[in-house]
């Protein structure tokens, strides 16, 4: 992460906000991407005055929503033939057993996996497409999907930004301390939701996910 920061910092602030809504909104789409990476090491670089918070926040919202829909869109289209060919491509990120543990949270908690998803890797890269494929209401998923892309694209730039800033003055002598205690308030600025979030999925994997279209679309 901290390449990533000073790979950043090198950046003009225009593009540095691009590359944050096009790696988070890449990544949405089904693309095993570091988004949540960027996002942090962006909101530092704003706590140290390099950027501005409000646009690194607003700049992975909008990739974060963009991309879910466009996940969407395109996993409606191609359906679960197209999260096999993305599993098949991605083995480690994507493969048979991530597909089934996020079908079953769909089956079981409805657009809510689409809300707390965004907190997890592994949701947050197959909501959009798995939404589609199971024929998800798009208006409930839009619901779900813009709310739970502003809380965790707002939530962790500026808790990140203030603790930055809080380091900074404090510990002005002391530069590694201040970033660790700053990845650490990240850390701890999504447990709550991270927790929630294990409780969607399920324990265990079964050796053949159930078919779960009807049960997702009626929630």
């Amino acid at each position: 992460m901290v390449d990533v920061q000073h790979w950043l910092s090198a950046l003009p602030p225009g593009l540095i906000y691009l590359i944050v809504a096009g790696v988070i909104g890449v990544e949405s789409m089904g693309v095993p991407l570091p988004g949540e990476i960027v996002l942090v090491s962006s909101a530092l670089l704003a706590a140290a005055g390099v950027v501005q918070p409000e646009w690194v926040a607003a700049a992975a919202a909008t990739g974060a929503i963009v991309g879910d829909s466009i996940g969407y869109a395109v996993g409606r289209r191609g359906g679960r033939p197209l999260l096999e060919r993305l599993g098949r491509r991605f083995p480690k990120h994507l493969g048979p057993a991530h597909l089934a543990r996020a079908e079953q949270s769909f089956a079981r908690h409805g657009v809510w996996a689409v809300f707390f998803g965004r907190f997890v890797a592994l949701l947050r890269i197959l909501a959009g497409p798995l939404a589609g494929a199971l024929h998800v209401p798009y208006r409930r998923f839009l619901v779900a999907n813009a709310a739970g892309g502003l809380v965790w694209a707002f939530g962790t730039t500026y808790l990140l930004f203030y603790v930055g800033r809080a380091a900074e003055h404090w510990l002005k002598d002391i530069s590694w301390a201040g970033l660790v205690l700053a990845v650490l308030a990240g850390l701890v600025s999504t447990w709550w939701l991270r927790r929630r979030a294990r409780r969607l999925a399920p324990v265990g994997v079964p050796d053949e996910a159930e078919p779960v279209g009807a049960t997702a679309t009626e929630r």
